[in-house]
């Protein structure tokens, strides 16, 4: 069996993180011969959530899963990893607009990306990005994202806008 990868997955007290990490344990993700050292990375008002997530890992028994490592501190989180899932924001709050949304996750992942640069390996570091197809458009969703291109225009604007100024 080969060397154990470090995956971390950022937002891992979250709905969109722990319905990823079962299948990132079990061989799904990685390859059945791929063993995985598991690290989960939230906000510290989560910690608590992120211990349950911890025990229903270690419940699951999973013999891919070598180590899980829950952590509310980027420079243990982004250590010599192999692979990272950013896939923890700022959910949208009532009354919020999307611009106010994108300006607060840009600091998550400004930050995240800082992380990333300073301690993960330099494998993760090469520029190299991988995106996950999905289910394939339909006709509503087609419509859906004509419909909303000019949104995500202006929100790459401002996006820019508040990397630049920050």
């Amino acid at each position: 069996m080969s060397e154990p990868i470090r995956v971390l997955v950022t937002g891992a007290a979250g709905q969109i993180a722990y319905s990823l990490l079962y299948s990132i344990g079990n061989g799904s993700v990685f390859g059945k011969d791929q063993p995985i050292i598991l690290v989960l990375l939230d906000i510290t008002p989560m910690m608590g959530v992120l211990d349950g997530v911890l025990m229903e890992l270690q419940d699951c028994a999973l013999p891919l899963l070598k180590d899980v490592i829950a952590t509310d501190k980027e420079d243990v989180a982004f250590k010599d990893l192999d692979v990272a899932i950013l896939v923890g924001s700022m959910p949208r709050r009532e009354g919020m607009e999307r611009k106010d949304l994108l300006k607060a996750n840009v600091k998550i992942f400004k930050s995240q990306g800082a992380a990333l640069d300073k301690y993960a390996k330099k494998s993760v570091k090469n520029k190299t990005w991988k995106f996950v197809e999905g289910l394939p458009i339909n006709d509503f969703s087609r419509e859906k994202m004509d419909l909303t291109a000019k949104e995500l225009t202006e929100e790459k604007e401002s996006a820019f806008e508040f990397l630049s100024s920050a």
